[in-house]
Parts: structure tokens; C-alpha cells; sequence
């Protein structure tokens, strides 16, 4: 049995284009969603994903403003622009690409973001709204697998799920979406103790470690739903998962590709918070 792909490149075009009409409503009435992306630094890896974003924003038919600083900016200048933008009425969404320099405290950049702007869904407020079961905002990567698993039909309700990591980004948000969801979620880690135990008994299996082919095909079981978040780069350039691809789309039913499969729709979804960002301030405006 060879799995099925799961194309999210072709899932995040059609979100994209919801989210082209929803966008043009909105500035139909007078509110142009907008989005400020802040990047310090010159990672080059960050400076690919700042672009993308802000394309992708720019395609919808959104207003976009990309701020780049030198990697010495400091912590304060940070904060303090952090909060011009909480209060610039034209900005519904502030996404702050990590990682940030090392003097710069994340946690700290996070919680200076207003929690109604904060569409990366990684502010304590809306983290604590997604434990609850009431999020504002979905955390982009996890919120985009469950649209890819809602698009395969697949049922949850009952299912074996594994999630192998445990970050605050990707893997416990996506533990708390799936459980929502009904399924039965196991969280592991790359240090969990024999872990093929785990993974063979997942019905649905969702891998971000940041290591290279760590999920062999001997470690799935047979028709199982894989979602690989990782991408990593090889020596010879090219990209891989988290998943060894080829082995592991001999045994799971469908699988996500990298690229092309869990990459393009965390954009999908930024752009689909930014927009609920920009209906909710139009609803508050309308009171």
C-alpha cells in the first residue's frame, strides 16, 4: 500500500482565496485587514518566512507592513514599538519572527503583543483561552493540521493520536486541539522512553521535533494519518521532515510531503487569524 498525499499546498490556495473574498468585504466597509510582521536580525531562514508571509498578505489583498531591524536592537526599542503597533487602529495582527536574538527575551516580546492582536496564538492569554476550550486565536501550525485533517475526513472522535514533541508552537496546542476534537492524544518527546510503542498505536500521528527522519515506516501503523511539521535542511541542500517520507508512505494510509505539505498552510491560517482579527474589530466598532 502506497499512502495517499496530502496536498496542502492546494488547501492553503483555496483558504487563501476565502480569505481574498472575506478581506475584500472588509475593505468594502472600510476596514483593510492589516498585518505588521517584525523581524530582527539577518537569520536568512527567517527573512525567507517574513517574505512569504507578507506576500501571501499582499495577495489577499491585505495590508502588510514588514519592519526589519539590526540583530543589536535593543529589548526596550523592541517593547516600545511593539506597543505603537498595539495601538495603530490599521494593524489587526503583530507576528514577531522568532527566534529573536539571544539578548532579547521572547516571552517578554510575546506578552507585549495585545492579546487581541496576537495572531500567532502564542500570547498567555490566548494560550489560556485554548486550554479552556474558547481560543481567540489558533496557534497557525496546529490550527492549519486540523483544517488538512478536516479535509480528509478524517474522524477523530475516539482516535489514537500521538504527538511526538512538545513545544508551546507546534506540540502541546495541537495535543489540546486534537483532544478538543475527541481524540485520545499522547504526547511524546524525542527522549520518550521506547518510543515506536507509542507511535505504532496512533491513528493519527503528528511529528515536530526538528529531527531529521526520526519516524521511520517500521515505527507507524498500517493506514495511519501522518502529519510531518518538521523541515530541515540536509547537507546536500535539499529538504526533509521530521518522517522518513519514503519508507513511511509504504505503511501510513496519507501522509504530508515537505515541502509542500504542513509549510504552506501555517500561512494559510496566519492570514485566516489576521482576518477574524479585522471582523472582530469591525463587530466592536459596529456595537
Amino acid at each position: 500500500m502506497t499512502a495517499r498525499i496530502i496536498d496542502g499546498a492546494a488547501l492553503a490556495r483555496t483558504i487563501r482565496t476565502d480569505v481574498a473574498r472575506r478581506a475584500e468585504a472588509l475593505t468594502a466597509q472600510g476596514v483593510k485587514p492589516g498585518l505588521a510582521v517584525i523581524l530582527v536580525g539577518d537569520s536568512p531562514a527567517s527573512q525567507v518566512y517574513v517574505r512569504n508571509k507578507v506576500n501571501a498578505c499582499e495577495q489577499a489583498g491585505m495590508h502588510s507592513v514588514l519592519e526589519k531591524y539590526e540583530a543589536g536592537m535593543s529589548e526596550a526599542e523592541l517593547l516600545a514599538r511593539i506597543d505603537a503597533l498595539n495601538h495603530d487602529p490599521d494593524i489587526h495582527g503583530i507576528l514577531v519572527q522568532l527566534p529573536l536574538p539571544a539578548h532579547i527575551d521572547p516571552h517578554r516580546v510575546i506578552e507585549a503583543i495585545a492579546a487581541a492582536k496576537d495572531v500567532d496564538g502564542f500570547h498567555i492569554s490566548n494560550a489560556g483561552l485554548l486550554m479552556t476550550g474558547q481560543p481567540l486565536f489558533r496557534p497557525c501550525t496546529p490550527y492549519g493540521v486540523m483544517k488538512m485533517l478536516e479535509h480528509e475526513g478524517a474522524e477523530l472522535r475516539g482516535a489514537e493520536a500521538v504527538v511526538v514533541g512538545a513545544s508551546n508552537i507546534v506540540g502541546k496546542p495541537m495535543a489540546l486541539l486534537l483532544q478538543a476534537a475527541g481524540a485520545t492524544v499522547t504526547i511524546c518527546n524525542s527522549k520518550t522512553r521506547d518510543l515506536a510503542t507509542h507511535t505504532r498505536r496512533a491513528d493519527i500521528l503528528v511529528v515536530a521535533t526538528g529531527r531529521p527522519r526520526m519516524i521511520t515506516g517500521a515505527q507507524i501503523k498500517p493506514s495511519a494519518i501522518v502529519i510531518d511539521v518538521g523541515i530541515n535542511r540536509l547537507d546536500d541542500g535539499k529538504l526533509c521532515g521530521d518522517v522518513d517520507f519514503d519508507s513511511a508512505r509504504e505503511v501510513a494510509g496519507a501522509i504530508t510531503p515537505v515541502p509542500g505539505g504542513v509549510g504552506p498552510m501555517t500561512i494559510a491560517m496566519l492570514l485566516v487569524n489576521t482576518i477574524e482579527a479585522a471582523e472582530r474589530c469591525l463587530a466592536q466598532h459596529s456595537d
